[in-house]
């Protein structure tokens, strides 16, 4: 805001006119003291008011000699501190030049002798921009006393006053702000405040503020939940919870009041309890539209999906166009399998703009599951924008690959142009992935090579590693995941994946044994390092320890590998009726697994 005094004089120029006279005032100035001084006795001695040149027609001529030169006196003198176009013209040009503690000084300086409103709001906004709050609290009080009924002077000294850990002048100026800044429905301004408290970093006066202004105001739920947000950002959670139980002890709950009440208990690490109190406040206020999103939305981050779905259901028929309704309530039913009904979300979802994108994905999704590639298709391409749009191109790179056109695929992931490093390393996966499926591992592995170039990353020197197993290339594998382990020494993953592959193509059984075992320890109860347990303990010769590792790890997947190691130690144990049942379940999932039908051959034929 640029601020033009007017001067207290009776003949003040206008402030245009001012500066133009100030300008030329200092070029005179500069002009004078450019000339040499010229002493007396250099002085043309001929020269007379007779030899002097003529005035021109129309001015005045006066002789040198009738001119009555004298030296200025102190009286002629101005002191440029009491001078108010000094301080603007100092504070202006110092404010361009971003010098604001000269800028400060001088505006300071003329709110003390102009009390003007405009001025002492200058002096005060740019005292604070500038982080000097002394000068800041000084140029509000004048604010204030020349402008009280202005309130964002008052919101500005009640926060110099915090600053400066006075609470009490702090409460009175935001009391006048309460009384006059009550809208016509009667809510006053208490959550402004709040926020404006927040933003303190001395949280405890502030705090200290809202707590009188809470005894003031007893009863009053905007002060209540203005303290008690206060409270959450100060992290003082118990003032927070106290204010907050009050507040929810009242039958008239609403959203806001809802959401912050449930965000404080998440805080505290109860979820399961808002959980518990928003079924309690829905049975109150069942039309309550907010507070039902809220609980459907609890349920879902509690990972209690049906219950979250039948909630949704119930919004999505009091609000059939609400887009964030259909869109959790379609990614519900995908979670569910209830595929037809998610397909019937989404599609509602296309004549909404702000959902067509995510709504064409997830719809390419579906088609996908039910193997209609073309359809799937059609449906990625349509995601023209969104997040979920780097995902669709790759996925049609897959689709292409999945129809035999792999220089195809390869050359659309080629005009993705991804947008974080971590998309750049999908792309990089998504066209080794491609090549692998189609057993050009070799090719593979040099995208791999190109996009670590010495470098570390885990995942895709893990990828490199299974890659270069299945080429044998055991020097590899093996120098790639020991060197995640070196990096990452609690990585079962890679523990798990180098002692099962020595198992599988080495005699190494004791290394293998020490790599699985660490990462046992990790992941206990992890499927595939049980499978790897089982398995190595079998080769070591300890076929007894064996079968309850494999038999854990059975009892949560049906996977053929499993039902291969399990099948195998149980025959030799001489359990063979136990191993044909087990080769025969596994049979029934994976009919054409060549592991397994292998090991059958193997041993039961």
């Amino acid at each position: 805001m640029n601020v033009r005094p007017r001067i207290p004089t009776a003949h003040a120029p206008q402030p245009r006119a001012a500066r133009r006279a100030f300008a030329i005032a200092l070029w005179l100035l500069a002009g004078c003291a450019a000339q040499a001084p010229v002493k007396p006795d250099q002085a043309d001695a001929s020269r007379t008011p007779a030899a002097a040149a003529p005035a021109a027609e129309g001015e005045l001529y006066v002789p040198e000699a009738d001119v009555q030169v004298r030296k200025p006196g102190p009286a002629d003198l101005v002191d440029v501190n009491d001078d108010p176009m000094f301080h603007l013209m100092v504070a202006e040009f110092a404010g361009l030049r971003g010098r604001l503690d000269v800028a400060v000084e001088h505006y300071l300086s003329l709110a003390r002798q102009q009390h003007s409103a405009g001025i002492a709001e200058r002096a005060t906004k740019i005292a604070v921009f500038g982080h000097n709050n002394d000068a800041a609290l000084e140029a509000a009080k004048i604010w204030v006393a020349a402008a009280p009924t202005n309130l964002e002077a008052r919101q500005i000294l009640a926060a110099m006053y915090i600053r400066h850990g006075e609470a009490d002048p702090a409460l009175e100026n935001l009391e006048v702000v309460l009384a006059k800044g009550k809208s016509p429905s009667g809510n006053n301004s208490l959550r402004m405040v709040a926020t404006l408290l927040s933003r303190e970093e001395d949280k405890q006066t502030a705090l200290a503020v809202m707590e009188k202004l809470v005894a003031r105001h007893d009863g009053d739920a905007d002060a209540l939940l203005a303290y008690a947000l206060l409270a959450i950002r100060a992290d003082h959670f118990e003032q927070a919870r106290t204010a907050m139980d009050k507040l929810v002890a009242k039958a008239d709950v609403n959203t806001n009041i809802a959401m912050s009440y449930v965000a404080l208990l998440q805080k505290q690490g109860l979820q399961a309890e808002g959980v518990t109190w928003l079924e309690k406040a829905l049975a109150r206020t069942p039309d309550e539209f907010g507070l039902r999103m809220l609980y459907a939305r609890m349920l879902a981050d509690a990972h209690q999906y049906e219950r979250a779905r039948l909630q949704f259901e119930l919004l999505a028929k009091k609000a059939p166009d609400n887009t964030d309704v259909a869109f959790a309530l379609g990614l519900l039913n995908l979670q569910a399998n209830r595929v037809d009904e998610a397909e019937r979300d989404f599609k509602g979802l296309l004549k909404f703009d702000e959902r067509a994108a995510d709504a064409h994905y997830y719809l390419g999704q579906i088609a996908e599951s039910r193997k209609q590639l073309g359809a799937a298709l059609t449906q990625y391409r349509a995601v023209k924008d969104g997040s979920n749009r780097f995902f669709a191109q790759v996925r049609i790179a897959f689709l292409l690959s999945a129809q035999d056109k792999v220089d195809e695929a390869r050359a659309f992931l080629k005009t993705i142009a991804p947008e974080t490093d971590e998309q750049k390393l999908q792309v990089v996966r998504a066209e080794a992935e491609i090549l692998s499926d189609h057993e050009r591992y070799q090719e593979a592995i040099g995208l791999y090579d190109a996009a670590l170039n010495g470098t570390y990353n885990m995942e895709l020197l893990y990828t490199r590693a299974m890659l270069a197993e299945k080429l044998g290339k055991m020097d590899i594998l093996e120098s790639d995941l020991r060197a995640i382990i070196k990096r990452e020494p609690e990585n079962a993953q890679a523990l798990n994946a180098l002692g099962y592959s020595l198992v599988e193509h080495t005699n190494r059984y004791e290394e293998a044994y020490g790599f699985i075992k660490q990462a046992l320890a990790i992941t206990p109860d992890d499927f595939y390092v049980l499978d790897s347990m089982g398995w190595v303990l079998y080769r070591l010769g300890k076929a007894e320890d064996a079968v309850p590792y494999l038999q854990k790890a059975h009892d949560q997947k049906n996977d053929p590998e499993v039902a291969a190691h399990l099948g195998e130690v149980l025959w030799v144990l001489g359990k063979k009726v136990e191993a044909r049942e087990i080769w025969d379940a596994a049979l029934k999932v994976k009919p054409d697994d060549k592991a397994l039908r292998k090991v059958i051959e193997r041993l039961a034929q």
